[in-house]
């Protein structure tokens, strides 16, 4: 009996002692951090005439979202029309730049200065594309106006005439399904008057092209058939492999990601070239206006090549420099346009 009481009187000591142990105290909550905002001033480049300032902007808005604040007080200035920078001399800041990131202090002056009406470049490589299509075949079927009247809508007794119109007709049209199903376009827009010059070109080019091919009076290759179909075949082989490229490039970019990656040979035999240049897009292009050079064996026709080779050995360098500045790993035996050469 002594023992179950004892026993009791321990239990129960036991439960006091549990009952008058004192308890953690709870963490207190952790304080909020303080947020630094950002006071931004936007003047103009050119009069220095101050045109916004923008309170309390929070330090995590980008380049863009400061544009759409700036829209909001003059609305015929979109987003793509605006241009700002940190210095009158400097590089426009890219739209994705975050304030906190800038080398700013809390209050940031930027420079605007108006980039014009904008175009999307969609509607510029469509438009480069549309013209050359519709002008040459204006030139084909000899429409009025051309050549001389009793020429008008005839039609050529040289089958590389057909030929060279469905090569030319094929590339465009090519190009132009190319901008609107693969192309992954990273550029926005691109300033209206820039169209002028970019469309005259091809469009002029276009025509000086058609006009001597379709002419009556053009002579064919000079080694007849097998000169043809030598310049057919280049064309062909390099018009898949241009395609080849674009889709790879295509897959290489993620839908609304701005990450840039490297380019790198797939299972398609044509994207092997990725191995020795870092533009095979314009390596490809270029064969394939060699091709239609060698099956036309017309002078225009080589003088647009010659160009297009300056001009897109001048975007693969640029390419090729960027490419070695942002990836320290990037494969060295690349060329920028061709194979151990350029």
């Amino acid at each position: 009996m002594d023992v179950l009481a004892l026993e009791a009187k321990s239990v129960n000591g036991s439960d006091a002692e549990k009952k008058s142990a004192p308890r953690p105290k709870p963490k207190p909550p952790k304080k909020a951090k303080r947020i630094v905002y950002f006071e931004v001033e936007i003047v103009d480049l050119k009069t220095k005439e101050k045109l916004l300032l923008l309170d309390k902007v929070e330090p995590t808005a980008t380049v863009l979202d400061i544009k759409a604040l700036f829209q909001k007080s003059y609305p015929k200035w979109y987003p793509a029309r605006q241009s700002l920078r940190l210095d009158p001399k400097a590089k426009c800041l890219r739209d994705e730049e975050v304030l906190q990131t800038l080398p700013v202090g809390t209050t940031a002056h930027f420079y605007f200065s108006d980039l014009g009406p904008q175009l999307t470049w969609g509607t510029v490589f469509l438009s480069e594309c549309v013209g050359p299509l519709i002008i040459y075949l204006m030139f084909y079927f000899r429409l009025p106006f051309i050549y001389s009247p009793k020429y008008d809508f005839t039609s050529s007794k040289h089958w590389v005439v057909h030929l060279a119109c469905m090569c030319h007709s094929f590339h465009y049209i090519k190009r132009v399904l190319e901008t609107l199903f693969v192309h992954r376009i990273s550029h926005g827009t691109m300033p209206l008057r820039n169209i002028f010059k970019n469309c005259g070109y091809y469009w002029a080019t276009a025509a000086w092209m058609a006009y001597y091919i379709n002419h009556p009076l053009y002579t064919t290759a000079y080694y007849g058939q097998q000169q043809v179909n030598t310049g057919l075949y280049i064309f062909l082989f390099c018009q898949v492999g241009n395609f080849s490229i674009h889709v790879a490039l295509r897959n290489l970019k993620l839908p609304g990601s701005k990450s840039k990656r490297i380019p790198y040979p797939t299972k398609n035999p044509f994207t092997w070239i990725f191995w020795l240049v870092s533009c095979p897009n314009y390596t490809y292009e270029l064969g394939s206006w060699i091709g239609f050079t060698v099956m036309t064996q017309c002078v225009p026709v080589a003088f647009f090549t010659l160009v297009a080779f300056i001009q897109m050995t001048v975007w693969a360098k640029g390419k090729h420099r960027s490419y070695l500045k942002e990836f320290r790993d990037y494969p060295t035996l690349r060329s920028s346009i061709l194979p151990f050469i350029l």
